[in-house]
C-alpha cells in the first residue's frame, strides 16, 4: 500500500513506537493514518508519531488481519520448526523480504524446561534505526507459537551481515543476485 489512508481503531490496539520499539496502545475510537503496509504489518501515524501494528492485530483497525496459526502440539513442547515458521512471517520494514530469507536470523535455541526461545539475529546495517522494532516484531510473532512463554532476542553483529547470506530467492526478489 503506497497511499495514505485514515482508519479508526475498532478496539484498543497494541502497537510499538518507531524506531525505539516502545509498546503502546492505540485506544478504541482513535483516528490513525496508515502510511505503509508491508510484510503484513502496518506503519501508522498516531498523535504525530510513527507506530507499527502487527498484521495479526489489523482487525482492531478494521482491516483484514494476517493469520498465523499452528497445529496444536501433541504435548507441552515447543516445536522449533514452528518457531522458524513464525520467523518467516517477519519482514524487514524497508525490504519486502522476510528475516529468514534475508539471512538475518543466526540461531534459534529452545529451552523446553523454561518454555523460552533464544534468538540471535543481526541487521542489514549495524546503524539500522529499525532494530528495536524488528526485535519487537520477532518477539511478538514467536510468542504466538504454542507453548512459548518467553522470547529473548539478542542483536549480534559478528559476523556482519552480507548479501551472500540471503537465500537465492531473496537475492532474485531484491535484484541482488550476481
Amino acid at each position: 500500500m503506497s497511499e495514505r489512508r485514515m482508519v479508526v481503531a475498532q478496539a484498543d490496539c497494541p502497537a510499538r513506537r518507531v524506531p525505539d520499539g516502545t509498546p503502546l496502545t492505540i485506544p478504541e475510537g482513535t483516528f490513525v493514518t496508515i502510511t505503509q503496509a508491508l510484510g503484513g504489518n502496518y506503519t501508522l501515524t498516531y498523535h504525530g508519531q510513527m507506530v507499527r501494528v502487527d498484521g495479526t492485530d489489523a482487525h482492531l483497525l478494521g482491516l483484514e488481519s494476517e493469520t498465523i496459526s499452528f497445529p496444536e502440539p501433541a504435548n507441552d513442547q515447543i516445536v522449533e520448526e514452528q518457531v522458524w515458521q513464525a520467523l518467516g512471517t517477519v519482514f524487514d520494514p524497508e525490504i519486502p523480504v522476510d528475516l529468514v530469507n534475508l539471512g538475518l536470523i543466526y540461531s534459534v535455541e529452545v529451552d523446553q524446561a523454561a518454555k523460552q526461545v533464544d534468538i540471535q539475529m543481526t541487521l542489514t546495517a549495524p546503524a539500522c534505526g529499525m532494530g528495536p522494532v524488528l526485535v519487537g516484531d520477532v518477539e511478538y510473532r514467536v510468542r504466538k507459537v504454542p507453548n512459548v512463554k518467553t522470547v529473548k532476542v539478542e542483536l549480534v553483529f559478528d559476523p556482519p551481515w552480507q548479501r551472500h547470506m540471503m537465500s537465492e530467492e531473496a537475492q532474485l526478489q531484491t535484484g541482488m543476485f550476481y
